[in-house]
């Protein structure tokens, strides 16, 4: 019976993908029917400016249009050196349009590594606001490219001067109105090219595909519960990892987004009352901002802001002081490797019976896949086996899916190392719950051996964020003759207060075993990167001189 049988099935024979069944999926198109259908709605706020979807979406193509008649089309990078405005939005819809590519740059880099990605992502044009002139100017007496200039001139910049043939308003006047590249012409084609924060060395630059970023939106829609009136704002840098690609995803939903150049509780918390937001993203430092805001410029709402947050899980006791304050947190975990979010700490009503502490202990966790991500595992990363769900075993978060990276640009060696046996390999040490809820632990770099016990450097600091007098706490090995190296803990306390070295150890062995309490603490300010995580890598070279 089998050995007559066609090769293909029934279902396959005479059907094939075409124009009318096959459709390249591309975040752009969410833009295209939200100005369709809702033309009249407010698309974006900054300050006193307001754009219907209309207007966005014609600003966009002129942009777009404006672009592809001085030349770029399909594979060209445009680098983009801004804060929360409408052109870094406007970029993110318009250099996609085109085919291009847009690599938007952390705008707290020094200029020499500025420079060596307009180098490296081969950058034809850059769109820069002028309150970073001073990094621009040197980074392009660096570069060796011959670039398009074009300043972002915003009244609300505070300083700076244009260095560009022209402003963004006089180039997108060149552009037209209706534009249409016909791009993506693959779902596969790339999107934006984004650097992670290297520690050592130069950064890697991740390939987005319009693939992915279009089902991260989505997913992100879905798990924050984004819809047509919801308000976003703006919290979290668009530059880091497309804005979490939320700069799409409150898009498709046709929601609000309000633009904001800068993090600042006062700013937060006026804007949250005058523009009726109802979600915003920050990484938990900017969450600890919040909590910790002086009373005279919060505000109460009358309705709860839904608040994701990601990096490091955020301490319980800041979780706890959102909720005080009316924010309602979400988790969620992801790299740059990954269009930021890949999972989520999904709510189980069973945890409203819990205590505060017991429900934010729930709510810290990694979580489990978002719904566009086709798996997350934690794996024994030697014989690529699932660990126990027993909450102890550790082994590495891993993710595989349509939402990670293409891979590393021009370095096929890094490429093959994070994608080796079919999973992308996060580099971060976790345990997976009896429930299926994934708990990062550290990343592997960040474990602590001292006297052959493993020192979780994030369960030391959970401890240390419940003590009262501090405000944020980050703990790193430390060399130690005895123990070979023991926990060092740096501290910023709170405005006002003072503590010792004694006491906040102390406090710790109250509440863990005595070996994990750090033997050295060290107060002071704690060194972040431009997201808010704390550069853990310079605190370990203080720890060494210690």
């Amino acid at each position: 019976m089998a050995a007559g049988r066609a090769t293909q099935s029934i279902f396959e024979q005479g059907l094939a993908p075409n124009d009318a069944n096959s459709v390249a999926l591309t975040p752009v198109s969410f833009l295209h029917r939200a100005a369709a259908v809702y033309p009249d709605k407010v698309a974006v706020i900054h300050g006193d400016k307001r754009f219907t979807y209309r207007e966005f979406e014609t600003r966009v193509c002129r942009l777009a249009s404006a672009l592809a008649k001085r030349g770029l089309g399909q594979g060209d990078c445009v680098a983009i050196m801004a804060t929360n405005t409408p052109e870094m939005l406007e970029a993110h819809y318009a250099v996609p349009m085109l085919g291009g590519v847009l690599n938007s740059l952390n705008y707290r880099l020094d200029a020499a590594t500025i420079a060596f990605i307009l180098e490296h992502g081969e950058a034809r044009a850059l769109i820069t606001d002028r309150e970073f002139s001073a990094t621009i100017k040197t980074a392009l007496a660096c570069c060796r490219r011959e670039l398009l200039v074009i300043d972002i001139d915003d009244p609300l910049a505070e300083d700076g001067e244009c260095l560009g043939e022209l402003d963004y308003e006089t180039f997108l006047a060149q552009g037209e109105e209706a534009f249409d590249a016909g791009q993506p012409r693959d779902e596969w084609q790339s999107l934006s090219l984004l650097y992670t924060s290297g520690t050592t060395g130069n950064p890697k630059g991740c390939v987005y595909h319009h693939r992915g970023a279009y089902l991260n939106a989505i997913g992100n829609m879905v798990t924050m519960g984004v819809v047509r009136d919801s308000v976003y704002l703006w919290t979290l840098p668009m530059f880091h990892c497309d804005g979490w690609t939320f700069t799409w995803a409150v898009t498709a939903a046709a929601a609000t987004h309000v633009c904001l150049r800068r993090v600042d509780p006062a700013l937060i918390y006026a804007s949250i009352k005058r523009n009726g937001v109802t979600h915003m993203c920050g990484a938990p430092i900017v969450l600890t901002l919040l909590a910790n805001a002086p009373e005279s410029v919060k505000t109460t709402f009358d309705h709860p802001v839904e608040c994701a947050t990601g990096g490091a899980a955020p301490p319980s006791a800041v979780i706890e002081a959102m909720e005080a304050n009316g924010f309602r947190v979400t988790h969620l975990y992801g790299l740059t490797e990954t269009y930021g979010p890949s999972t989520v700490c999904a709510w189980q009503d069973a945890w409203i019976e819990l205590d505060i502490q017991a429900r934010s202990a729930k709510m810290a966790r990694q979580g489990v896949n978002y719904l566009t991500l086709e798996g997350a595992s934690v794996k024994d990363p030697e014989s690529m086996q699932d660990v126990p769900w027993d909450g102890a075993t550790m082994g590495e978060l891993m993710l595989r899916g349509n939402t990670v990276m293409k891979g590393y640009l021009k370095n096929p060696q890094a490429s093959q190392a994070a994608f080796a046996g079919g999973w992308f390999h996060s580099g971060d040490l976790a345990v997976r719950h009896a429930d299926g809820y994934i708990e990062v632990k550290d990343r592997s770099k960040d474990v602590i051996i001292s006297g052959g016990e493993n020192i979780s450097s994030l369960e030391v600091e959970e401890t240390l964020y419940r003590h009262p007098k501090v405000l944020e706490a980050a703990v790193v090995a430390a060399p130690d003759e005895t123990w070979g190296e023991v926990p060092c803990a740096f501290v910023a306390l709170r405005d006002g207060n003072e503590a010792t070295a004694a006491e906040i150890t102390a406090f710790c062995r109250q509440s863990m075993a005595h070996f994990k309490a750090p033997k050295k603490v060290v107060f002071g300010e704690l060194p972040k990167t431009s997201t808010g995580k704390i550069q853990k890598f310079v605190l370990r070279d203080r720890a060494k001189e210690l």
